[in-house]
C-alpha cells in the first residue's frame, strides 16, 4: 500500500510518517531528503521544482512493486502532485491512502514552525511567513485528516493502521 502524507510545513508530518512506517514496517520515503541529496550533488538548488516529486513517484513505484508499504512525506501542495502519487500506486496494483496532516492551532504551529530542529544537513527550512504564504491547494478529494494540534502521534498511527487495515481510502480527481 502507498500512504501518501502531505500538509504544510511544521505541522507534524515527518514525526507521523516516520511513526507509521516504524509500525507497519514499510519504508519511509521523503521529499526533503531527495531534494537535499539533489542539492548537494550539485544539480539544483531549492527549490527544484518537479525534480525530487518526479524521483520520489519512482521510487515509491519501485518498493510497491517489490511488495513493500510505503510512506511518502512531502507537503504535496497540489492537485497534480497528489494525483502523480495515486498514479504510483496504480502502477504497481497497489491501494493507496490519502492523508492530510494539519495543525489547527496557529499559535502552535508557528511555534512548532520556529523552534523546529533541522535534521537533514544544509536543509534550508521555510520561515514561518513562507509557510503562511506557500501555495497550498484545497483538497477535493477523498482523505483522512490527521489534526496534530488534538490528535497524539500514536492516536494518528492508529487511525492510519485502520485505514491500511480497511484497504486505504483512494482520493479521485
Amino acid at each position: 500500500m502507498l500512504i501518501i502524507i502531505g500538509g504544510l510545513p511544521a505541522t507534524g508530518k515527518t514525526t507521523v510518517s516516520r511513526a507509521v512506517a516504524r509500525e507497519l514496517g514499510g519504508v519511509h520515503l521523503r521529499i526533503d531528503t531527495i531534494e537535499q541529496a539533489i542539492v548537494r550533488c550539485g544539480f539544483g538548488t531549492q527549490p527544484l521544482g518537479p525534480v525530487g516529486y518526479d524521483v520520489a513517484y519512482a521510487l515509491a513505484e519501485d518498493y510497491l512493486k517489490q511488495g513493500l508499504t510505503v510512506v511518502a512525506e512531502s507537503v504535496n501542495p497540489l492537485k497534480v502532485t497528489r494525483s502523480a502519487w495515486r498514479a504510483a500506486a496504480t502502477a504497481a496494483g497497489v491501494p493507496s491512502v490519502d492523508v492530510e496532516v494539519v495543525c489547527s492551532d496557529p499559535v502552535e504551529h508557528e511555534r512548532r514552525a520556529t523552534t523546529r530542529v533541522v535534521d537533514i544537513p544544509d536543509l534550508r527550512i521555510p520561515t514561518w511567513q513562507e509557510i503562511r504564504d506557500r501555495e497550498y491547494e484545497s483538497w477535493t478529494t477523498e482523505r483522512i485528516v490527521l489534526d496534530t494540534a488534538v490528535l497524539s502521534v500514536p492516536d494518528c498511527v492508529d487511525r492510519l493502521r485502520k485505514a491500511v487495515a480497511d484497504g486505504g481510502v483512494s482520493g479521485s480527481g
